[in-house]
């Protein structure tokens, strides 16, 4: 499912919206709210209010469908006045579906029918942000609402807490996230004479691993579900990153992505595969091959932990680590996921979304996104209660690699302006190019960058 098309047709789906909504007045203006903002009130226990949930984990059957109505039927019994319509995005369909959020809610907000709480990618944050045009939770509900509820009996990460702000405002609560973890299948490593209990820590012991893995059983030796368009490019700023690079200057003006420390960590995925460890699949292949034990390791979200523990159990044994460095530097994650963002202009329909929001990042509502489908709980400290998540962890190690990272995670960052996403798949392409189609990583790298700085914003 390596789809070219997919990012384009998002991308010309995003310009023909923008365009009419312009033309409709539909939007406003692209700039960020700055105005002063007016708290929604409480609403009264017999007030009857309906809000749309739009959610991409409502895309994809069992697990992560499953357990997010669960916990919508959850909070309509403990807030009866508030009825809740769930919806995936328009479009949407599996695993991949976060790629339809912004193109589903903007489409929805050009004819005035906009969900009252969206589920938007952080890499969509900037874009969201000036042309979708969430509310503040700072504005709607106020900054120490929106910081009490970071905290509680088991507080929010502080690193997640900063994950959905931008201009110094709190625009998304954080909802589901992880960090790149790399599963491995514990009885290859040992058919090819390798401690399973050691794994790989560094990425020239993957590349040797991976290589004693084919030679020994034939079987692909490790595949990184970051260096294609259809994977996006939350994984791949996490190894650019832990190389020392950036994918965009912290004055967030200029692209980087052609820089040393990019072409670096970028060819040495490309020597990945001319030597034989990894594989020219798609994300889909790499994933089926990865769950019927026919790969030896593989770099993924945490989100696919629930789906592989079921495809692997009774057949062979699944494990995880840490994502691997370069030379032994300390890696520095970015996060994929999502946060919770509040569209609706109405009072009543704001303040029953903001009650949906804190249900969903509650202790109890991690208790089963984290143990049920395997995102990491932003309200760590469940994993040491007996009473939250301990029993579960202990249980499912599977969790720690994610929990160890998290203290060095960095955000995913989103690229400025309107053309986005036509930025984001230049990269990507560039990289898909460099690494399956043997091209030159700088020389590629760098004409992917100076066509993608025509499309950055203006100054």
């Amino acid at each position: 499912m390596r789809n070219a098309r997919r990012s384009g047709v998002l991308g010309a789906m995003l310009g023909a919206v923008v365009l009419l909504a312009t033309a409709c007045g539909g939007l406003g203006s692209t700039a960020a709210d700055s105005g002063a903002a007016e708290i929604a009130p409480e609403l009264d226990p017999n007030q009857q209010v309906d809000i749309t949930f739009e959610s991409y984990n409502l895309a994809t059957a069992g697990a992560w469908t499953d357990t997010i109505n669960g916990l919508l039927a959850e909070f309509q019994a403990k807030h009866p006045n508030i009825k809740v319509h769930g919806q995936p995005p328009q479009g949407a369909a599996g695993s991949n579906a976060g790629a339809n959020t912004v193109a589903s809610v903007q489409s929805q907000l050009v004819v005035g029918k906009a969900p009252d709480v969206a589920q938007l990618t952080f890499g969509d944050l900037d874009y969201a942000v000036h042309q979708l045009r969430p509310k503040a939770l700072d504005d709607i509900v106020g900054r120490d609402a929106v910081q009490a509820h970071f905290e509680g009996a088991h507080p929010v990460h502080p690193r997640a807490r900063e994950l959905a702000k931008l201009d110094g405002k709190t625009y998304g609560m954080p909802y589901v996230f992880s960090t790149p973890v790399l599963y491995y299948n514990a009885d290859l490593f040992r058919r090819a004479g390798l401690d399973p209990d050691k794994p790989p820590t560094t990425w020239a012991e993957v590349q040797q691993a991976g290589l004693a893995i084919k030679n020994s059983t034939g079987t692909p030796g490790a595949y990184l579900d970051c260096l294609t368009k259809t994977s996006g490019d939350w994984c791949l700023q996490g190894l650019i990153r832990s190389n020392g690079g950036q994918v965009l200057s912290a004055d967030r003006k200029s692209l980087t992505f052609a820089e040393p420390p990019a072409v670096e960590a970028i060819s040495m995925a490309q020597q990945l595969v001319k030597s034989g460890v990894t594989p020219d699949l798609t994300q889909a292949q790499a994933m089926d091959a990865m769950g019927r034990g026919q790969l030896g390791m593989f770099l993924e979200t945490s989100a696919l932990q629930g789906s592989l523990q079921s495809q692997s159990a009774g057949k062979w044994e699944l494990r995880a680590a840490p994502m691997p460095s370069f030379g032994g530097n300390p890696t520095v994650p970015t996060n994929s996921g999502s946060a919770l963002f509040v569209m609706s202009d109405d009072k009543a329909k704001q303040r029953a979304s903001w009650e949906l929001i804190k249900f969903l990042t509650s202790d109890e509502a991690y208790q089963a996104i984290s143990s049920k489908i395997g995102y990491l709980p932003l309200r760590t400290g469940l994993v040491d209660d007996p009473n939250g998540l301990k029993p579960w962890a202990d249980r499912n190690p599977l969790i720690r690699p994610n929990l160890t990272q998290l203290d060095r995670l960095e955000p995913w960052v989103s690229f400025p302006g309107d053309h986005y996403v036509q930025i984001r798949d230049l990269m990507l392409q560039a990289v898909e190019n460099s690494v399956y189609r043997g091209q030159d990583p700088q020389a590629t790298l760098s004409e992917a960058q100076r066509r993608a700085t025509e499309l950055m914003p203006r100054s």
